[in-house]
């Protein structure tokens, strides 16, 4: 058996679910890399590049172009993330990244980019069936992603706001597509998110642990 064959086999079933290898493992490092994110560790980027790679099997064999194209954009992002957080122009006192609340004119053009890109991304599934099961939903999450990791590499608190979004379309999406595991650490996810937010946004109200540039 091929190396994807086995991550697309069974691990085991669980209420009825069955849990395939690449699923398990791809969230597990999925997991471990939000809880690196919520430290400020630059480590988040190449656990997020590891999952993408291994979730890019999964997702592909299943036929998810939506979802297969996320872990592409993941993939990307997490390199380009790992090199801008690697700079250090936003490293705080302890040698951790600094963070900060966007400005309005960066808010405007997460939520613009997020709704432009939903529309371009779910047409193109709609014209295209056989790209995507689920054309909207698997827009959305592809989009949100994308947004919600442009925004963490840039230092910003709301992207924390972003996952929450994609979460909630995300559970459901994952467990309609057999992929039980991701739906079970979406909800995870959804109680890292809460909790790294509150961590970033009291970041913000300090300063002076903070500091300066690097």
């Amino acid at each position: 058996m091929s190396a994807v064959g086995w991550l697309n086999s069974e691990a085991f079933a669980l209420f009825g679910q069955h849990i395939k290898w690449s699923d398990m493992i791809g969230n597990t490092v999925g997991l471990a890399a939000l809880a690196l994110g919520w430290r400020r560790s630059i480590w988040t980027w190449p656990a997020q590049l590891v999952s993408g790679v291994i979730l890019l099997a999964a997702f592909a064999s299943a036929h998810l172009s939506g979802s297969a194209g996320k872990q592409l954009v993941v993939i990307v992002v997490a390199a380009w993330g790992w090199w801008s957080w690697n700079r250090g122009k936003q490293q705080a006192q302890d040698g951790s990244i600094a963070v900060r609340f966007a400005s309005w004119r960066e808010r405007a053009f997460l939520v613009g980019g997020a709704a432009l890109g939903t529309l371009a991304v779910g047409g193109l599934f709609t014209a295209f069936p056989t790209l995507s099961w689920d054309p909207w939903p698997d827009a959305y999450i592809f989009v949100g992603t994308v947004v919600a990791m442009y925004a963490q590499a840039r230092g910003m608190v709301e992207f924390w706001f972003a996952w929450l979004l994609v979460d909630l379309v995300g559970v459901p999406l994952n467990f309609a597509n057999g992929f039980a595991f991701s739906g079970f650490v979406y909800v995870i996810y959804g109680a890292l998110v809460l909790w790294g937010m509150r961590d970033w946004w009291l970041r913000t109200r300090t300063p002076a642990l903070e500091g300066a540039t690097a």
